[in-house]
């Protein structure tokens, strides 16, 4: 991607001095797959971490370095290139658009939804309204889950601020109160739709963004599609045990992911995202 000269986003809070334990026995890499794997088997990822934590690490004291800074720099561009692009789409609506703050953290972080680790990846906390990341996450993407590139780190931060997108249009709040209801198969199943939607939106962001500001360079869709891949259940649940539980998703299959984000990077329409009155098999 191409940000030469754009600006920083203001929202942002950055916590990573305040230091936090990671997993001395599995390094950052193999707490990210630890974690994901207990989320989608349904377990508490936070809680695994805690555990390998308790047993092998330690606390450690933070001190960014050059790549980080520039990790950094990166973020907060793709985060206002996020407000300008949903500020404009909410105007369409004729509705205004209140960002979301990326909160930046190291190891561990409070959050208003609970203690998080890194384990858990990048998430979005809707009792805040805040987007959550630590930036290890994007130096272990090529390592732990075989997709990197400036796009795909993007991918991931749009992802998250689309579930923002999803909280202050009300469809969040909806599929959470479902959720709380269903049975452990249903809820599931709801829990992929929103995902699909979080990732059709962060397709809508990059339709717009390169419209805005023609910063998608050659293979950058490529990056983003191949990390879509890479981060599907199914994939993951092979990778970690050799096969996959369909009944245990909960982000959604690698055909699935690619799909509803090529969907919204073809479109840039948010019309065409309904990823809730469709048949669940025809997602």
């Amino acid at each position: 991607m191409d940000l030469s000269g754009r600006r920083q986003s203001t929202n942002v809070e950055d916590r990573r001095g305040n230091g936090g334990k990671i997993a001395g026995g599995l390094g950052i890499g193999g707490a990210i797959i630890a974690g994901l794997i207990a989320l989608l088997m349904g377990g508490d990822p936070s809680e695994v971490v805690q555990q390998l934590a308790t047993q092998t690490g330690e606390t450690e004291a933070y001190t960014p370095t050059e790549q980080e800074e520039q990790l950094k720099v990166f973020a907060t561009q793709i985060l206002a290139s996020t407000e300008d692009v949903w500020s404009a789409e909410f105007k369409k609506m004729g509705r205004t658009y209140t960002p979301p703050k990326l909160v930046l953290f190291h190891g561990s972080v409070q959050s208003g939804c609970g203690n998080a680790t890194s384990s858990v990846g990048p998430f979005y906390c809707s009792a805040d309204q805040c987007v959550y990341l630590d930036l290890d996450f994007f130096n272990e993407m090529p390592k732990s889950l075989g997709a990197g590139g400036d796009f795909a780190y993007a991918y991931v931060i749009a992802h998250e601020v689309g579930h923002h997108v999803e909280h202050l249009l009300g469809i969040l709040d909806q599929a959470h109160s479902r959720m709380s209801q269903a049975s452990k198969t249903e809820s599931n199943q709801i829990s992929v739709r929103i995902e699909l939607l979080a990732d059709f939106y962060a397709g809508v962001w990059g339709y717009h963004e390169n419209a805005m500001f023609g910063s998608l360079e050659e293979g950058d869709l490529e990056e983003a599609i191949a990390a879509a891949q890479k981060i599907g259940d199914d994939y993951l649940q092979k990778k970690a045990q050799g096969y996959s539980m369909p009944e245990s998703f909960t982000h959604g299959t690698s055909a699935q992911r690619v799909k509803w984000l090529k969907k919204g990077l073809k479109s840039g329409n948010m019309k065409e995202g309904d990823t809730f009155s469709v048949a669940y098999s025809s997602l």
